[in-house]
């Protein structure tokens, strides 16, 4: 007598058997769900006074509920002038939990470098968790040179830090639109394999633009800054593996990036040498590498929590975000905005609408306990790192991975080709 047949899995009908994009999506989703629940409970009640603080702490029986905070690794790039963006740029994402590293390519000067390195050491930096690049390389954002740039910074953040989760890189025009308890709240209830990187396979105009064209990026090789030149042929796409573009702004897994940076599959290096000689290559990398391999191509979703509006020029850069745009940022849900100009009044909205920093200070959160003597800074004393306050805009991003983990819309914005 034969034993009766094992029952179906439930999820058969849902997933292909060999296409099931994360064997705990489900499990995510509930927890979202039950995050936006909790979140909605800790909300600010109607009858609150009008100077109560906006960004009240949890009950403390759930913050010790919630799973572990996750830790990010966070590469903030910029260039000359962009010194005094950069230390803003930290003190808004700033969280003790965390790992920094702040570069300015040789394009700025050694004496930017150094007073960024003092800047940082007197404030956030004390802790040892921020680290500014000392010898850098030029970064031609058109160029492989910006590729380049974005790899070191991975590379030193793999050697310097061994227990953060995500590896996130940060232009000076970018600016969180959540504060940095909301972001490791929502993430602390997502697998640490999952990647947030947009990506589309349809190249359309960048062929004739940005993919057959063949150029030179000096600032790979010449010591003084020199724009990228074009050569004459243009060689055909390729068919060994197939072409993803995107945006340069990525959210990656641990996993992925060791598997980028120190992995002993050849498709990194591969890539990287194809992608040297053709513009954007930092728009395409990352997206190529991980929808071209089998072990990382059903942990992407395809949205990169950044929010920015697009120029219709010939050039397609995203267009210079103004206070016109927070009620369209707001609503974006989105962790980050890019697109900023250096001081402009839309950043001192977000600090005091949604951050709730004080100039020159980093943005509040659980692990602030308050000032030390005659100290007024309400992050001069720190408490537990573990200890998370988020507020609305972390239900709000909690809403927007929820609807992009559902199926079947999780499922069919994987990039997963034959």
């Amino acid at each position: 007598m034969h034993p009766p047949a094992p029952a179906a899995s439930p999820f058969a009908s849902v997933f292909p058997k060999d296409s099931r994009p994360l064997p705990c999506l489900l499990l995510t989703s509930l927890l979202l769900l039950l995050l936006l629940h909790l979140l909605s409970s800790s909300s600010p009640t109607p009858s609150a006074p009008p100077d109560a603080p906006r960004r009240g702490p949890l009950p403390a029986d759930a913050a010790s509920a919630g799973p572990a905070p996750p830790a990010l690794a966070f590469l903030l790039t910029g260039s000359a002038g962009d010194a005094e963006r950069l230390l803003r740029l930290l003190l808004a994402t700033y969280h003790p939990r965390n790992l920094y590293i702040l570069l300015l390519d040789r394009a700025a000067s050694a004496s930017d470098r150094a007073r960024l390195a003092r800047e940082v050491r007197a404030g956030p930096g004390r802790t040892g968790n921020v680290h500014v690049v000392g010898d850098p390389g030029f970064a031609n954002p058109r160029g492989a040179s910006a590729l380049a740039a974005a790899l070191h910074g991975a590379a030193l953040l793999l050697q310097v830090g061994q227990g953060w989760d995500w590896f996130v890189h940060l232009h000076a025009g970018d600016y969180p639109l959540v504060a940095p308890d909301d972001l490791l709240h929502v993430l602390s209830y997502l697998p640490r394999d999952i990647n947030f990187i947009q990506h589309i396979s349809y190249v359309g105009w960048k062929e004739s633009r940005q993919i057959r064209p063949i150029i030179v990026d000096p600032g790979l090789y010449l010591s003084s800054r020199t724009d990228i030149f074009y050569a004459t042929q243009k060689r055909e796409l390729p068919s060994a593996y197939k072409l993803f573009t995107g945006s340069s702004s990525v959210i990656l897994s641990r996993k992925f990036t060791e598997y980028c940076i120190v992995g002993t599959n050849n498709l990194p290096r591969t890539m990287l040498m194809y992608l040297t000689n053709m513009p954007l290559p930092h728009r395409k990398y990352f997206q190529t590498v991980l929808c071209n391999s089998p072990e990382f191509n059903r942990t992407v979703v395809n949205h990169d929590l950044h929010f920015s509006t697009w120029d219709e020029s010939a050039k397609k850069e995203p267009r210079l975000l103004t206070v016109a745009d927070a009620e369209n940022m707001t609503r974006s849900s989105a962790a980050f905005a890019t697109g900023f100009a250096k001081d402009d009044p839309v950043l001192d909205h977000i600090d005091e609408e949604i951050l709730q920093r004080p100039p020159g200070e980093p943005a509040p959160g659980g692990w602030c306990i308050g000032g030390a003597g005659d100290d007024s800074s309400p992050c001069s004393v720190s408490g537990s790192t573990d200890v998370l306050r988020p507020g609305p805009a972390a239900m709000k991003l909690a809403k927007l991975l929820a609807q992009k983990l559902a199926y079947p819309g999780f499922y069919s914005q994987q990039c997963i080709w034959d």
